[in-house]
């Protein structure tokens, strides 16, 4: 059986779980590849309340959800709109070739955090149709950046059924400890498993992650599914 390779783009150390852990395990188990390269090292010591930097947990989440390929950009926190779009679309493109993924999750740019936006401005540039094993790119519902926005552009048009694996996501997010915060802050873990449940309930499923489509391909006689 043909493996679809995956690559998921996050700003920070966890926001790849939040806004898509579910679907990686979900790939995971279907045996596809996933790539996670992630811009910045997140929080430094100085500004972590465990006194670690951010960056220090992703392994323990992405062995949680069965991810051995990630990768850091290292830009700094918080500090992305300080450099030229450029110096953020090369490195990214350097991944696009070395992975060629089929199937992308990224940022959404209209979240509130502005490294997001920055990202997902960088990630458009980086994953121009001109390469034909892009197939799909998505973006995704990062939790208290996504809905805290305004305006409210992020649209959700393909929902995941991850019931399957929202425990994994729970526990990968649980490895950022020092990010949780108390419920109902949505970055806690009670949280993600009511927001989990209240996707899914808008398409008849028990637990689901949101997407919106930013392009799909189909090439070479290929009809949607």
């Amino acid at each position: 059986m043909t493996k679809t390779p995956v690559l998921v783009i996050a700003a920070h150390p966890d926001d790849e779980v939040l806004g898509c852990g579910g679907a990686i395990a979900l790939h995971r188990d279907a045996g596809d590849p996933v790539t996670v390269v992630i811009a910045t090292r997140g929080r430094t010591a100085e500004d972590s309340q465990s006194g670690q930097p951010q960056f220090t947990y992703t392994a323990a989440a992405m062995k949680v959800l069965g991810v051995s390929d990630f990768r850091f950009l290292g830009f700094p926190d918080q500090k992305m709109d300080t450099f030229g779009l450029t110096e953020i679309i090369t490195p990214l493109e350097e991944v696009v070739r070395d992975v060629r993924p089929r199937i992308v999750y990224c940022q959404s740019g209209g979240d509130i955090n502005h490294d997001h936006h920055v990202l997902f401005r960088a990630a458009l540039v980086a994953l121009r149709p001109q390469e034909e094993f892009l197939q799909s790119v998505f973006t995704y519902d990062t939790a208290s950046s996504t809905e805290w926005a305004y305006p409210r552009t992020f649209i959700p048009d393909t929902w995941l059924d991850i019931t399957r694996s929202l425990e994994r996501k729970i526990a990968a997010m649980a490895c950022y400890e020092p990010e949780l915060r108390p419920f109902p802050h949505p970055r806690s873990c009670e949280a993600l498993r009511h927001r989990a449940a209240a996707f899914g309930s808008m398409s008849c499923m028990a637990a689901a992650e949101i997407f919106m489509t930013v392009r799909r391909v189909l090439r070479n006689g290929q009809t949607p599914v």
